[in-house]
């Protein structure tokens, strides 16, 4: 059996990071599975979906140490097709663009401190993730 559905952003800032473990957990209840998987996949070049914890010192340091690795505002070559988003780019390549989940007895089975998050490095803009529900 399989479900999908999409979770849409239109982010405030350039830079953004959104927690969505709720958004996902609640697809995840509304598919039926039981026993299976999730992908939840950033469906744009510049955006980002990981794991990891919720702590506002943390969420600063990742885009902190971003922003070291693949600083904004750069002549990168990327700029010379008429584009300023090279940073991003790089930005969610590090990141990286989906997780898979386990689903156990019809929820996340994540771990204590997992969070499913959206980072969003290009943003102002409506984007999409898609939530794909895999199992029995």
């Amino acid at each position: 059996m399989t479900h999908t559905e999409y979770l849409w952003f239109n982010t405030k800032q350039r830079q953004e990071f959104v927690r969505i473990t709720d958004e996902v957990r609640a697809i995840v209840q509304r598919s039926g599975v039981r026993d299976g998987m999730v992908l939840v996949s950033a469906m744009h070049i510049t955006a980002a979906v990981y794991v990891n914890d919720w702590e506002d010192g943390l969420i600063h340091d990742f885009q902190e140490w971003l922003e070291r690795l693949a600083p904004a505002g750069r002549p990168y070559r990327h700029h010379q097709t008429g584009e300023d988003n090279a940073d991003a780019h790089l930005k969610r390549t590090l990141m990286g663009h989906q997780v898979m989940l386990p689903i156990t007895n019809g929820d996340l089975d994540l771990g204590p401190w997992e969070q499913v998050f959206y980072a969003e490095f290009d943003g102002r803009r409506r984007k999409r993730v898609v939530v794909k529900v895999m199992g029995e």
